[in-house]
């Protein structure tokens, strides 16, 4: 008797709460699709580095996971709670019939375990075919070889995913029982009859609350927009994320109590078609709310900014790499080493003769005298970088240091500036296909393409050409601004500033700190490539084995290493991004819609009155349509203008890492994610409830 009941129980559960078996569907699958990626990862052919990549990104989505679990799990115990409450009169008359709590728990205990089963296993046979697809996103990503793709069943994967459920389904059954032990039999037969309770707010109340929730607002937007120089502590970042937390909570609780009445004044608005119940429908659901509105907003905004952010973040990494891996090869090694140096631990280091000889000789000799044959090497340019410790950014800003502090307190003034004699940059530019320039003898260019800095430095140089005293000689600006550019390759655009002096600038010996050599490798082919690449990054090639036993050092970084790093480094933000943001998406549209379903449900009688006083269907749907429409906006609407001063603040702090440019497209992308997720439960949300109302026709 039970099991049947269950069973049919469940059958009209699937019918009238669909949202809610998809939305259990869609999150198996999508877990099962990111922890299924040290499977995939066997069928594609990676070096070395990209497959510790890989690793290091399967290492952080599973902890990501278990945040992940913790969100669908309170979702699913939320989903729940208003499936019972639903069910209130027909428990009451179970009750009725005899049956006791522990009877009516174990029909509900069933029907969990149904649920359970049928979504793990439909969830997971989405996520198997989903994840084939998965497979070839990681590869492109990666730039991998597919030739050896099958298909492929990850058994770590499927037990992750089933056992993770199995505890949250557990949690589900044991948060029902709580709950139906509390209830009281008249409580369940009138629960159809007893409507929340609604308390009128005081209007002139709601106002005062939200001009200060807007004024709480506005000054957290301040803060991670223009104050964002002041945020150089956790304890001051806090403050304007607490702000935003209290203002969208006071947002929330101060809409029902004043809209009304500014749309009630509007009498030609307000007494249209049915646009009273729809207004007073949409108040009273604010007002009841306000607490799951104020979380669903907020995950909204997390999803955008995330989303947003790590897609530019991506786009630009990917399109940084063509600029900045014009060589095949960077070697530097430090220059003139002393025979002793006490580093910032206090440790004393002593150097051995051996060193400091090497120190004082080219990069190319010291490949030679280690048995590396130069003719792997072609294009080869190397040059000095020259620092004096009396000539610091502090002494760059001059008079102008106070206000630059004041603005950027977090800076490191005492670094001392890098200088090149312009000479040398010139070979350099040339061999890297930039610009090149030229230089009298009073003047200096400042190179920096990190945007923040040069901007920075820009304050200073747009005024009167900042004279700078440069061993013992002066020099002006030969330009108002910095000019874009950089001597060692990387990732993206981080060079905070080299002084171009020109050649008959006394630069001594003693004062060189590295020598940088930049080369090509001596062949064309992608395969002899990877094997020169070798000589110098594996720690068992002839060269580095003779510069280790020797003690010696030389640093150094390629095209390959930087692109496969970056390509991987930008996978990883995009997956946990997008993991992140579609669960914080579905988790917000699928307690959207139960809330609307179960309203829908809950106010099927009032629509029945629409229809006796003379609303057509067309009508009660168009109410139905904007009512759902109005629900779904606010919370997004709010959500938005959290993330356009969210991304900026975002933005800021990756300067030189993610460009302003590429946030376009990355908007567009999100906003696509967005709106085939949200738009699809809103639909779903809308035809569902439409069903519910027609019922009692």
């Amino acid at each position: 008797m039970l099991f049947k009941l269950s069973f049919e129980n469940m059958k009209k559960s699937f019918k009238d709460y669909a949202i809610y078996f998809i939305t259990l569907v869609l999150g198996v699958a999508i877990f099962y699709m990111f922890n299924s990626i040290d499977s995939q990862q066997a069928m594609i052919q990676v070096s070395q580095s990209q497959r510790e990549l890989i690793k290091l990104m399967i290492d952080m989505l599973g902890i990501v996971s278990v945040f992940v679990a913790f969100i669908l799990g309170i979702l699913i115990v939320y989903a729940n709670n208003f499936l019972i409450n639903r069910r209130k009169k027909e428990f009451g008359i179970y009750m009725t019939l005899g049956m006791g709590k522990r009877q009516i728990s174990k029909i509900i205990l069933l029907e969990t375990i149904f649920v359970g089963i049928i979504s793990l296993a439909v969830g997971l046979i989405i996520g198997v075919f989903a994840s084939q697809f998965m497979s070839i996103l990681v590869a492109k990503m990666f730039a991998a070889d597919m030739s050896e793709f099958q298909f492929v069943f990850s058994k770590d994967a499927c037990i992750k995913t089933c056992i993770y459920f199995a505890v949250m389904y557990v949690a589900v059954m044991i948060f029902n029982t709580f709950t139906i032990s509390r209830y009281k039999l008249i409580n369940l037969l009138n629960a159809t009859k007893k409507n929340e309770q609604i308390k009128m707010k005081n209007p002139v109340i709601c106002i005062l609350v939200f001009i200060v929730s807007v004024c709480l607002l506005g000054y957290a937007y301040w803060q991670v927009t223009l104050g964002v120089g002041t945020l150089d502590t956790l304890d001051k970042l806090l403050q304007p994320i607490l702000m935003g937390i209290v203002g969208t909570v006071l947002v929330f609780w101060s809409l029902s109590g004043f809209i009304i009445r500014i749309v009630q004044s509007m009498k030609k608005t307000y007494l249209k078609d049915t646009n009273m119940f729809v207004l007073r429908q949409i108040n009273n659901k604010i007002n009841t709310t306000v607490a799951s509105m104020s979380i669903i907003c907020l995950m909204l905004f997390m999803t955008i900014s995330i989303l947003s952010s790590a897609l530019s973040l991506r786009n630009t990494m990917q399109k940084d790499l063509i600029d900045m891996t014009p060589v095949d090869i960077n070697l530097y090694k430090t220059a003139n080493l002393p025979e002793k140096y006490t580093n910032k631990s206090g440790k004393e280091i002593i150097y051995t003769k051996e060193q400091i000889e090497d120190s004082r000789i080219t990069i190319k000799e010291t490949l030679k005298n280690n048995g590396l044959d130069m003719n792997v090497l072609k294009d080869i340019v190397e040059i000095p970088i020259y620092v004096n410790n009396d000539f610091t950014w502090k002494d760059f800003f001059g008079e102008y240091y106070d206000k630059i502090k004041s603005q950027y307190p977090m800076l490191a003034y005492g670094t001392p500036e890098e200088i090149v004699k312009i000479s040398d940059y010139n070979k350099l530019a040339q061999l890297y296909g930039m610009d090149q320039y030229e230089l009298k003898d009073d003047e200096y260019i400042v190179l920096c393409d990190f945007d923040s800095m040069a901007e920075t430095r820009n304050q200073v140089l747009s005024v009167g050409g900042n004279k700078l005293t440069i061993a013992g000689q002066e020099y002006k600006s030969k330009y108002a601004g910095c000019k874009s550019g950089f001597i060692v390759m990387s990732t993206s655009h981080v060079n905070t500033g080299i002084i171009l002096v020109p050649d008959n600038c006394n630069l001594t010996d003693d004062m060189k700190e590295i020598t940088l050599l930049a080369a090509n490798y001596n062949t064309n082919t992608e395969e002899e490539k990877a094997e020169i690449e070798k000589i110098f990054t594996d720690d068992n090639s002839y060269l580095l084995q003779n510069l280790s036993n020797k003690g010696l050092k030389v640093d150094g970084t390629s095209k390959i290493l930087i692109i496969e790093s970056s390509v991987g480094l930008a996978t990883i933000i995009t997956f946990i991004a997008i993991y992140l943001g579609i669960i914080f998406l579905i988790a917000s549209a699928a307690i959207l819609a139960l809330k609307q379903l179960t309203e829908s449900s809950d106010n099927k009688q009032r629509y029945t009155i629409l229809r006796k006083i003379g609303c057509d269907e067309k009508m009660i749907n168009q109410a139905l349509f904007r009512q759902i429409g109005i629900f779904f906006a606010i919370p997004l609407i709010l959500a938005i203008i959290h993330s356009v001063f969210g991304i900026q603040f975002v933005m800021s702090m990756m300067a030189g890492v993610a460009s302003k440019e590429d946030l376009l497209p990355s908007i567009i992308a999100t906003v696509v994610i967005m709106g085939v997720i949200y738009g699809a439960y809103f639909i779903a949300t809308y035809f569902g409830s439409k069903n519910i109302i027609k019922e009692e026709e």
